[in-house]
């Protein structure tokens, strides 16, 4: 039997200036997109995260108080490592976030905040490619991202942020979903390939609690197997993936 042909992924956009990348957890950009957020501050671009959680409830021998101080420490040294100075957190509570009109408003207040002309999240659907349950909190902060970017330019759409200085902002382009089974755009990962490792590793107290595989280890087999899979629709060169929403 023929094995199917896969489609081709196109370049990302490159006509913009600020991006702002939103998700549920620390950690979550860093299995994700980090590569290409690395190439994108090397150019010059600004990169803004926003997180919902502190994941407070992400390593089981460390109770919440402990553990979200531990873990918001080591995102925003991750973030540094790909160039990323401004992260953010909404304080929803980690394993229990909610899809609704909370989430959507605290995210489109943080997109009115930014004013970015992309936008970045994770992937919002049930599964991860039809093969893993996806969690909870991913599938709410993904789908409230998606939505939000609408409800940020709209100002009859949450009008209290306005009179706290958070004037509409319609300028957001694109959404680009990481994670997706469905990628349509790609980021040639190359110059930021060794700084996502180094990112993912500024995780170390979860990936610690996570596997008894040597961290460097761990990082490197994750995130350059799936570089060189997505680069094999992307001229060969390796790449991060993204399902791209226009607007």
């Amino acid at each position: 039997m023929t094995e199917p042909t896969l489609t081709r992924l196109e370049p990302m956009p490159g006509d913009w200036r600020r991006a702002l990348a939103v998700v549920a957890h620390p950690d979550d950009l860093e299995y994700g997109c980090s590569a290409a957020i690395a190439a994108w501050t090397d150019e010059g671009r600004e990169v803004a995260y926003v997180l919902a959680t502190r994941g407070e409830a992400g390593i089981d021998t460390l109770a919440p108080d402990v553990c979200g101080p531990v873990r918001e420490r080591e995102q925003r040294a991750s973030a540094a490592v790909v160039g990323v100075s401004q992260v953010e957190f909404l304080d929803h509570k980690d394993g229990v976030v909610e899809y609704g009109v909370a989430l959507r408003r605290d995210i489109a207040a943080a997109i009115r905040r930014h004013r970015p002309e992309l936008v970045i999240t994770l992937n919002h659907r049930d599964t991860w490619d039809g093969t893993a349950w996806n969690t909870p909190d991913h599938v709410a902060v993904g789908r409230a991202t998606l939505d939000a970017a609408a409800d940020a330019g709209n100002r009859w759409i949450f009008p209290d942020l306005a009179d706290q200085g958070l004037q509409p902002w319609d300028g957001v382009r694109w959404v680009a979903v990481a994670g997706s089974g469905t990628p349509t755009h790609a980021v040639d990962a190359t110059p930021g390939l060794e700084r996502a490792v180094r990112s993912l590793l500024e995780h170390r107290t979860y990936i610690e609690a996570l596997t008894d595989e040597d961290p460097e280890t761990y990082a490197r087999g994750f995130l350059v197997p799936y570089a060189k899979a997505m680069g094999e629709r992307f001229g060969g060169r390796p790449a991060v993936a993204f399902e791209l929403f226009g607007r």
